[in-house]
């Protein structure tokens, strides 16, 4: 879901997420763990106390000590839920599913590992439509290596790469960054 460029690891997660929602309305599960593979594809395990599936108001909520992992990606939160759309709401479907999942959001402590960079917010909401991924909270914070970006809001727009950070009236974004060994020339 987070690497700006990358949107392979996402839909594989959005994936299973409607497999689960295909099950039936109100599915219940507890220490629910989930497992999937395809062609050419990493597996994606998600683990959570519990799995809660509601057809009727289209949306899946995984909750307490969620954690999903797909390769070197890990997301943990409080909770993970997920609107979608059925079939006969989604005409122009596509082949990866990608426009079957409205929304993604994760509350709660969220901690989001990919590359070489830490996510981490108060609340994670990722819309498929236009493809941004924003982070909420007070302390909300990016840290590749040394560097670092903080705010009360970040915005990933992975169409263009663009991030924005805004601050809140109590606090101002923060940047730490390291020029290198040159310095700023």
């Amino acid at each position: 879901m987070l690497p700006c460029n990358s949107a392979k690891p996402l839909f594989l997660f959005l994936i299973l997420i409607l497999l689960l929602c295909a099950a039936g309305p109100g599915v219940y599960a507890e220490n629910a763990a989930v497992r999937t593979t395809g062609k050419g594809q990493e597996k994606i395990q998600v683990s959570a106390a519990t799995l809660t599936v509601d057809s009727g108001a289209k949306y899946a909520e995984f909750t307490g000590n969620v954690r999903a992992v797909q390769g070197s990606t890990v997301i943990t939160a409080n909770s993970l839920k997920i609107f979608y759309k059925t079939g006969s709401d989604n005409k122009e479907k596509s082949a990866s599913n990608e426009d079957s999942v409205e929304k993604i959001i994760a509350e709660g402590s969220v901690k989001i590992k990919f590359e070489d960079k830490v996510a981490e917010s108060d609340q994670a909401t990722y819309t498929t439509q236009d493809k941004v991924l924003v982070l909420t909270g007070s302390t909300s914070k990016i840290t590749s290596g040394n560097d670092s970006i903080t705010g009360s809001k970040i915005t990933f727009y992975r169409a263009d790469g663009r991030i924005k950070v805004e601050s809140s009236k109590e606090k101002p974004v923060e940047a730490v960054l390291h020029s290198g060994e040159k310095g700023i020339e």
